[in-house]
């Protein structure tokens, strides 16, 4: 199955996604004159004005602007940040963090676009309750019989996607970190103990709805970040000599993946181009289609707002969080251990946090990934309802407890591999609407700019 999986992949991570995906965010970016880095200060200005905002008058499911940033957050600082980054640098060698990093600047373009038109588009429900995402917005590009199929794919993609797959490279990841902590120590530990526990508290979350998904996101993503950062700081200063080498390395390897020898050997660029966007984009998720379901929900003062927040989601996830553990391995010389996944990630901490490494590791990864398991679930539960009414929802929510227990002791590579699968097929239709509606986030940015 791995191997049919892989075969797909390499089919649908080839040139035609690529160009789409990073097409779309330099079109973005060319269309709305480089809005990322000429309001790159006034979204930090909104991000701090939010974090003291309590709201005002809110609908029901309505969010505050920094609840709806933290759980955009919540879902693209997870996995992909510690495990997704570590898998990156073994399949597509240094050079393809640079890629990585390319596709964010140009992805917070894109997911400018997406929070906008989430905002635009946004409805609410017969029972009063606000909701909003890539299915209202796909409708309103193409009408019709070809609307409503391409949000019907989508929707059922991004069920796959996040609710079921992704889902499970979460809870796969907390139990990996896990067992490295135990297996290292000489004590056996069954992963599917991690997983029933998973299971557990994202349960007493799912039965709170929106309102305590909020409550909690808003407290915690703050809190894990910043533990994180620390953290691996104190990693990259003992080993601060070798900063100007790893730069040099993430480089020239982008170019000339065997530049520098070791592992990198026999990676081409289309391999370090490929799996840095693709673990780039399921880190940050921009294009994806999946945050602006939590943009969508925020009592903003208007979409070009949203948009300008929504633009430092990727920021703090791909150039801060991630590049931390980017740095941390790279600086501390255990890329061509051997190892691979979470297991990389906490080789680099424990080469200089002694035997606390592997338990710093994964205590954030239980954070970040639990925290992504929530948003991810949310994301999906609102295509569950567009398709099927409020009545699938508990169905759906007890599959995804389900998944979460099956994927903690799954084969970690077959798992990432169908993340991929489905990642890449919710991208067309969310991708194809951006383009579609371009100019309606231009005008909303030129409008609402001139306020």
């Amino acid at each position: 199955m791995l191997e049919m999986v892989q075969s797909i992949n390499s089919v649908l991570w080839g040139p035609v996604l690529l160009i789409l995906l990073c097409g779309t965010g330099i079109y973005y970016t060319f269309r709305l004159k480089f809005i990322q880095v000429r309001k790159f200060g006034e979204a930090c200005k909104l991000l701090f004005g939010h974090m003291k905002f309590k709201g005002g008058e809110r609908k029901e499911g309505e969010m505050t602007p920094f609840q709806a940033l933290t759980t955009a957050i919540a879902a693209q600082v997870g996995t992909g940040n510690l495990t997704g980054a570590a898998t990156a640098l073994v399949s597509g060698g240094p050079g393809a963090i640079f890629w990585m990093w390319l596709s964010a600047f140009f992805g917070m373009a894109t997911i400018y676009g997406e929070a906008t038109l989430a905002q635009t588009y946004k409805t609410t429900t017969k029972d009063g309750e606000v909701t909003g995402g890539p299915v209202y917005y796909i409708q309103a590009a193409f009408k019709g019989t070809l609307g409503k199929v391409l949000a019907t794919f989508f929707a059922v993609m991004i069920i796959f996607a996040l609710g079921f797959m992704g889902n499970m490279v979460q809870a796969n990841s907390i139990g990996s970190a896990f067992v490295e902590v135990f297996n290292s120590r000489g004590i056996a530990f069954q992963p599917i103990i991690i997983g029933v526990l998973l299971a557990i508290f994202a349960a007493f979350i799912f039965i709170g709805g929106t309102k305590r998904l909020a409550a909690f996101v808003e407290k915690v993503v703050p809190f894990m970040a910043l533990f994180y950062i620390v953290g691996s700081l104190a990693v990259i200063f003992l080993n601060i000599s070798e900063v100007p080498n790893v730069l040099k390395m993430i480089i020239v390897c982008a170019f000339d993946p065997a530049a520098m020898g070791g592992g990198a050997l026999g990676i081409t660029v289309q391999q370090a181009i490929r799996y840095g966007v693709a673990r780039g984009l399921f880190s940050n998720e921009a294009g994806m289609g999946s945050t602006p379901h939590a943009h969508a929900r925020a009592a903003a003062k208007n979409p070009h707002e949203q948009g300008l927040t929504a633009m430092l989601s990727v920021f703090i996830d791909t150039f801060i969080v991630l590049n931390m553990t980017v740095f941390a391995i790279l600086s501390s010389g255990v890329l061509y251990s051997g190892k691979t996944g979470i297991a990389l990630t906490q080789a680099a901490f424990t080469s200089e946090m002694g035997g606390f490494g592997d338990i710093f590791v994964a205590i954030c990864l239980l954070f970040f990934a639990f925290s992504t398991i929530l948003s991810w679930h949310f994301f999906a539960a609102v295509n569950v309802k567009w398709l099927f009414g409020e009545a699938a929802v508990k169905l759906y929510s007890s599959i995804v407890l389900i998944f979460i227990v099956v994927g903690s002791t799954l084969k970690v590579d077959l798992v990432w591999e169908l993340a991929d699968l489905f990642n890449g097929m919710m991208v067309f239709p969310n991708l194809l609407a951006l383009l579609a509606l371009s100019g309606v986030v231009a005008a909303s940015s030129k409008k609402f700019n001139k306020k």
